[in-house]
């Protein structure tokens, strides 16, 4: 006999639901971020060549956030599908939603792989890196791609996990590679004298462990989504709504690779390497906490997906009240935290006096307007798990694409100080970003209630 579920979807209170799928979540994207802030704090304190080292880590970021784009291009894409089927009771094509999603991610796990080994060194230089740092970040790069399959896997698969209401057992996945990685960081990058290489190689060995327990859960008796040989193939009928849904997640992080290319390249015209270094750090605390942003809406999506399936929308109303509610106390909280104490944050990366001085004032430059990215979350991933795939994905592209990319090169054309300039460009996208976010939202999710309602009148009869 099937093990119930540890959350009803359906029936359970709104508010204490979200809580509790939220909050392992939102714990489970802090501890994902760890993965490369861990070794970007180990490797920032190298001796003698921190600096260099950590620049040299930043410059393969951009390919770092595409492989995790790909998990989330099927994993959310696939997660969200599934569970609006099983809200409506549909719970065969739902298992053919993760086999078809599972042989998809083993597929461009290995095509990642072979691709970005091909064409590293040139991909790197363009990224930003230079003489002094392109070593450090060959090296580091050569060993993550080795085991990107084993990305793709923990993280794409752990979404069908999340989608049932095992919040808990989603967040141990993450939990499990995050020990492996903070246990065999010091050891590889220290003990072994192993350097950034040490560092992707506990990264991926990491991942690897998770992904393992993913796959084993998913084949185990308590899922209710389960892992089977006859659906694990690429049937491009179930995959192609999948793939138009997770296209608005993929390319929100996807495209947090272009933007970490165009400001390493403003940056390293206008700073050189300091610039560079300084903007590796403002990136990764922007990572940790828009992760965790992220992480609100992730709880949410299930319960907003399985109800407008079942077609309790009141329970979907509230369901997005309590997620925006949340969202923006969060990053308001989180962005006048980073304005006050800039100093503390920065510190954690890298002590030397000549990058922190630079990294101080840039952080407070660049997370001006974080706290409009809770809005922005909020509403974004409302429509994922609407099944909003065309909504979703203008909005995904009005931040980053539209708006963000354009203001990098642009504004250092209107100001003296064209570092500064290039990390304007952040704050000023964040909130016209969510301000229109904001505004499509209250246009389009009535409208999209009321179809619904009406699909299910039509239905009723």
């Amino acid at each position: 006999m099937r093990e119930k579920r540890q959350n009803d979807l359906g029936r359970d209170p709104v508010g204490p639901l979200l809580v509790r799928l939220a909050v392992p979540t939102v714990t489970a994207q802090l501890v994902n971020a760890l993965y490369n802030i861990v070794d970007r704090m180990y490797i920032g304190r190298m001796e003698g060549v921190g600096d260099l080292a950590l620049t040299g880590l930043g410059v393969c970021f951009p390919v770092i956030m595409f492989v995790s784009a790909i998990a989330a291009l099927v994993g959310v894409g696939g997660g969200s599908r599934a569970a609006v089927r099983m809200g409506a009771g549909q719970e065969e094509e739902a298992n053919a939603i993760l086999g078809s999603s599972a042989a998809l991610l083993v597929v461009l796990g290995v095509a990642v792989t072979v691709l970005f080994l091909a064409i590293q060194e040139p991909m790197l230089y363009l990224f930003g890196a230079t003489e002094n740092t392109i070593g450090y970040a060959r090296d580091y790069l050569t060993v993550y791609l080795a085991g990107s399959i084993f990305v793709e896997l923990s993280l794409g698969l752990n979404y069908f996990i999340t989608a049932q209401g095992f919040s808990t057992v989603g967040m141990a996945t993450v939990l499990i590679g995050a020990v492996v990685n903070i246990v065999l960081d010091p050891i590889f990058i220290f003990t072994f004298d192993m350097g950034v290489t040490g560092a992707a190689l506990a990264t991926i060995t990491a991942q690897g462990v998770s992904a393992v327990w993913v796959v084993c859960f998913l084949m185990g008796r308590r899922t209710r989504l389960r892992l089977q040989r006859r659906f694990a193939r690429l049937d491009w009928q179930v995959l192609a709504p999948v793939l138009a849904l997770g296209v608005s997640p993929f390319i929100m992080q996807s495209t947090e690779s272009l933007v970490n290319i165009a400001f390493n390249a403003s940056l390293k015209t206008y700073g050189g390497d300091p610039a560079v270094g300084a903007m590796t750090i403002c990136s990764s605390i922007m990572q940790v906490f828009y992760l965790l942003f992220q992480g609100i809406g992730q709880g949410a999506q299930p319960i907003i997906g399985y109800n407008y399936g079942s077609g309790q929308l009141d329970r979907v109303r509230k369901a997005f009240r309590l997620t925006f509610l949340w969202a923006f106390a969060f990053s308001t909280a989180v962005c006048a935290a980073i304005e006050l104490f800039p100093l503390h944050f920065v510190t954690i990366f890298n002590d030397e006096p000549a990058l922190v001085g630079i990294a101080v004032w840039t952080l407070r430059v660049y997370a001006a307007g974080m706290f409009m990215l809770g809005i922005q979350n909020a509403c974004q991933q409302t429509f994922v798990a609407l099944g909003q795939a065309k909504i979703s994905l203008f909005l995904a592209l009005l931040r980053k694409v539209i708006l963000l990319i354009p203001l990098i090169f642009l504004l250092p054309s209107f100001f003296s100080d064209r570092v500064l300039a290039v990390f304007l460009a952040e704050p000023a996208a964040d909130i016209t970003a969510a301000l229109v976010t904001g505004g499509v939202f209250l246009w389009r999710f009535p409208k999209i209630l009321d179809q619904r309602e009406r699909q299910l009148r039509q239905e009723e009869r």
